[in-house]
């Protein structure tokens, strides 16, 4: 298997952290890299480096931008994993412009259903409750399995 890191922020519900835990069971070599602890990691050792990321505003966590901004080497095979109340692959344009820009391939994009809660769907109870559920983790780790 190849060297993988997955570099996340997972706050509010923990949403995408239960993915990654999902790909850790299936694969123990994984290294998990939370953004909220470490902030300057040497990543040129890796065949593969993931990004992973609960959705705020449109886009990645900032600290998942920041950190690919100053620690992605050039030229490696990157994919991302987002969770969000209501999918869609605009989200993944602020992650993809940084690795583009260090010359880095796309190897796959992950994204599943997640509760989001976050401003005015705190009001209802919030979206996508109960997500990712048993069958999202499933896909994620068919995701990982297949990169």
């Amino acid at each position: 298997m190849k060297k993988t890191v997955i570099v996340y922020y997972s706050k509010h519900h923990g949403n995408t952290k239960k993915v990654l835990d999902a790909i850790k069971e299936y694969d123990p070599e994984v290294v998990l890299i939370d953004v909220t602890d470490r902030h300057e990691v040497d990543l040129t050792g890796y065949d593969r480096i993931g990004f992973a990321s609960g959705v705020y505003y449109s886009k990645f966590a900032d600290q998942v931008l920041n950190f690919a901004r100053v620690n992605l080497p050039p030229q490696k095979d990157v994919f991302f994993i987002a969770t969000a109340g209501k999918p869609m692959e605009l989200y993944f344009n602020s992650i993809a412009d940084i690795v583009k820009g260090k010359r880095c391939r796309e190897v796959g994009r992950f994204q599943c259903p997640a509760w989001d809660s976050f401003g005015p769907f705190k009001l209802v109870g919030g979206l996508q409750k109960g997500h990712p559920d048993e069958k999202d983790l499933q896909a994620a780790v068919e995701f990982y399995k297949n990169l």
